[in-house]
């Protein structure tokens, strides 16, 4: 199925690319994560009904859609450009009509990434490659402070992970490599999902 008609399946317009305007550098351009990728990355990795889902970077809102709509867990998508912003609610408006009995919360939050207050039982968070270094260090370093505060095991998911990225997890946090998930027939070999884990019982011990 095409991804037109997979949007359609899920009543939302997600299609197309949206550039920053001149002199922005932190933000990379919205580019909705292929639905074929989705795919792939959930046939491996499973969510429950205990998670709780941040996209950051979410765009018009097609993962939090696809996670919402297939695992019925609470998604909150983070958008910093005010024209997809609005598509993104416009979206969920038309969502929410062909997707009455979830009783899971969807939301969009406009703002800046780094901003954003990581709440206690959020767990599970989402990265197309949405922002700089810089920006992605100052997010990874505010979901390790509400680890500490409330102690949980979290994921990252990362898709098309930058070297920077990598580099910094690896160096620099004490999340651990727990997954890489390639997409069959791409031949680039970006186009992957890593998953990283910092489990509660190491959080324990570093603050006990």
């Amino acid at each position: 199925m095409g991804e037109r008609k997979l949007d359609r399946s899920l009543n939302i317009k997600t299609i197309g690319i949206r550039e920053w305007g001149d002199g922005e550098v932190h933000y990379n351009r919205y580019e909705a994560t292929p639905y074929a990728a989705l795919d792939k990355l959930f046939e491996r990795y499973k969510l429950d009904k205990s998670d709780s889902v941040v996209d950051f970077g979410c765009g018009r809102g097609r993962v939090a859609f696809y996670i919402h709509n297939r695992f019925h867990v609470p998604v909150t998508g983070i958008e910093a450009n005010d024209k997809t912003y609005e598509e993104a609610l416009n979206n969920i408006e038309s969502y929410r009509l062909r997707a009455k009995h979830i009783k899971a919360p969807i939301k969009f939050k406009y703002g800046l990434a780094e901003q954003y207050e990581i709440k206690p039982e959020e767990n599970r968070f989402y990265f197309f490659n949405p922002f700089s270094i810089k920006v992605f260090r100052k997010v990874v370093n505010n979901i390790l402070e509400s680890v500490k505060e409330y102690p949980r095991t979290v994921d990252l998911i990362i898709y098309y992970p930058t070297v920077q990225y990598k580099q910094f997890l690896r160096k620099d946090t004490p999340f651990e490599l727990i997954n890489k998930i390639r997409i069959p027939g791409k031949t680039d070999k970006r186009e992957k999902f890593l998953i990283y884990r910092l489990r509660q019982q190491d959080i324990e011990r570093e603050t006990g």
